[in-house]
């Protein structure tokens, strides 16, 4: 059955150590203003009795208590840097809570690397102790529809390597990416929500910055962008003003309404 409608909540909208950064006494690090607290990188994709949830941080626990989080069918992972991956484990309630096996996806290379951190949780030996259980599935370019939701893989380079973001519905989240290759580009048209990485100003080897995500928004025309992957350079009321009405940052705890059809 299609899906008419869907809810994106972003769980993180910080880089890999997070903002406030530990041990730093920037402005942004000391501010007042909840935008600017940012956990790592994750949001969840609601729809029906379904939610998707695209990367388990090391800040899962928390995000998932602080957004409500009752279900979580299936994860979808862009790559397996640990900012990503380390709060796999904090799964295991949602196995008590919903019975089953939750099944994962990922390119293989990155499900290869989050079998090997979480060797316990893949292996045949018997354990005295819980562990996720969990079901991995490899991805190439072939759209991965879970429970009536086409969910496209999207290829980006993230420096040298290779990344995955998501097309669903109308919209896409796009993070930790330096270049959107050509063939991608084709694929992010005609979009209502596009989330971008946007690290900072200052030039990047492995991530996008705010002015090359602006270049990005001008290409491929969605009607909004939320820029996320934020470090503590920007501080989220001053950057938001420079930037055009329809592209904001992203925050933590940000829900955003989309339209599940794809056109």
């Amino acid at each position: 059955m299609p899906v008419d409608t869907l809810s994106i909540t972003v769980l993180g909208s910080g880089t890999s150590v997070g903002v406030p950064t530990i041990g730093c006494h920037c402005a942004v690090c000391r501010s007042d203003d909840p935008r600017d607290k940012r956990l790592r990188p994750s949001i969840y994709v609601k729809y029906g009795e379904h939610g998707v949830l695209i990367d388990s941080t090391p800040d899962f626990r928390q995000q998932a208590l602080r957004a409500g989080i009752e279900r979580v069918d299936a994860i979808l992972y862009t790559h397996s840097h640990a900012d990503h991956i380390m709060g796999l484990d904090d799964v295991r309630p949602f196995n008590f809570r919903q019975g089953g096996v939750i099944p994962i996806y990922g390119a293989a290379e990155h499900i290869e690397n989050i079998q090997r951190c979480f060797h316990y949780i893949f292996s045949n030996h018997k354990t005295e102790s819980s562990v996720p259980r969990l079901m991995a599935h490899v991805f190439d370019t072939a759209p991965i529809d879970l429970f009536g939701l086409e969910f496209t893989p999207i290829r980006l380079c993230h420096g040298k390597g290779t990344v995955h973001g998501f097309r669903f519905g109308q919209a896409a989240y796009l993070t930790d990416h330096s270049d959107i290759p050509e063939e991608s580009m084709s694929q992010l048209e005609s979009l209502d929500v596009l989330f971008l990485d946007a690290l900072r100003h200052r030039p990047h080897p492995t991530h996008s910055t705010v002015e090359r995500s602006l270049q990005s928004v001008e290409k491929l025309a969605p009607k909004r962008a939320f820029f996320t992957h934020i470090c503590h350079d920007l501080a989220h009321a001053a950057t938001e003003a420079a930037l055009p009405g329809h592209v904001r940052l992203a925050y933590d705890g940000l829900e955003i309404a989309v339209r599940g059809v794809r056109e």
